[in-house]
């Protein structure tokens, strides 16, 4: 072994094109560049779904539909859920953090419960909305509804 037999490890070298070193090199003069528009200038960059000046896709496609920005997000919870929440840790009231903490909900999630299934635990329940048969149910079941 000897200085003249060293070789960098291999992949550890990449040989790329050699750009702008004259006629000779075969890529001199434009620098494989062509002539003259956007992309032979440096500092050019593409527009994101910029289609070369052909009207992009997504001015093409119609647009529909409505976002209300003063939308306000439930997660919404079952009746089922709440029974087997009140049978699984025996609490007389459930609030969201009683919710959050056994997984049901996030803890910024505002929490509506609903009539889907049966309640028969007489359990005071506290959220952010009810609707009216579920709030039905659970006083019906000798529970209370409390709206925060």
């Amino acid at each position: 072994m000897n200085l003249s037999s060293l070789k960098p490890a291999a992949g550890s070298v990449k040989v790329g094109k050699r750009v702008g070193r004259g006629q000779g090199s075969g890529r001199g003069g434009t620098s494989a560049r062509g002539h003259k528009g956007a992309q032979s200038r440096s500092g050019y960059s593409r527009k994101l779904g910029f289609e070369g000046g052909q009207m992009p896709l997504q001015r093409r496609l119609p647009k529909f539909g409505f976002n209300n920005i003063n939308r306000v997000e439930y997660k919404a919870l079952n009746l089922d859920a709440i029974q087997a929440l009140a049978e699984k840790i025996d609490v007389k009231v459930i609030t969201p953090e009683v919710i959050v903490e056994h997984g049901l909900s996030a803890k910024k999630d505002l929490i509506k419960i609903l009539n889907r299934g049966e309640i028969s635990v007489a359990v005071e329940i506290h959220a952010h909305g009810f609707s009216a048969a579920a709030a039905e149910s659970i006083e019906k079941a000798g529970g209370k509804a409390v709206k925060l």
